[in-house]
């Protein structure tokens, strides 16, 4: 990982735990949606560290189900970090000291967009040691990260579904 400034809100000791990078596209089909429901809940119940930007529909809902635990969450933002938490579970998770907000940006940068978005994900890759793909739409921003991705020579998941056959012949195991 190429050295960068980063700033945290939460507990910086999450980054020390095995981190899978959790990334979904925005327009889903809906049989990658309750299998990525099932995904986040198995994550929740083993304890699994999870790093995110939980930005697309699904990736919410992945960390409305990853909240209800006690695991370790990492939220990676594409933008500053937040002056005040937008959502009191948030506030809620850092607290107990299993959520971490990190942000490569500095403060003029008050919006996501899909240009700090890419910077996003290419940190998340980063930062993780494995990555889990529920679903890349062809020509998406998710997809132009795989070969970045495979290049980072970490295990790389789907889910079974016959949608991801694009990310199986990239070389994706199943879950």
């Amino acid at each position: 990982m190429k050295e960068q400034e980063l700033y945290f809100k939460g507990n910086q000791e999450l980054l020390n735990y095995p981190k899978t990078a959790f990334f979904c596209s925005r327009n889903t089909p809906a049989t990658v949606i309750s299998k990525s429901y099932d995904w986040a809940i198995d994550q929740k119940n083993k304890g699994n560290c999870i790093i995110s930007g939980f930005h697309s529909q699904i990736e919410r809902d992945v960390l409305h189900f990853l909240l209800k635990g006690e695991q370790p969450i990492i939220m990676v933002l594409a933008r500053s970090m937040y002056k005040r938490l937008p959502d009191k579970e948030f506030k809620a998770g850092i607290d107990k000291g299993n959520l971490l907000l990190v942000s490569s940006f500095r403060e003029n940068v008050k919006r996501a967009s899909s240009s700090t978005a890419q910077k996003r994900n290419v940190l998340m890759i980063d930062l993780a040691d494995d990555i889990m793909v529920a679903y890349a739409s062809k020509g998406g921003s998710i997809s132009k990260l795989l070969p970045q991705m495979k290049a980072s020579h970490k295990m790389l998941y789907t889910l079974d579904v016959e949608e991801n056959d694009n990310l199986l012949h990239a070389g994706f195991s199943t879950v």
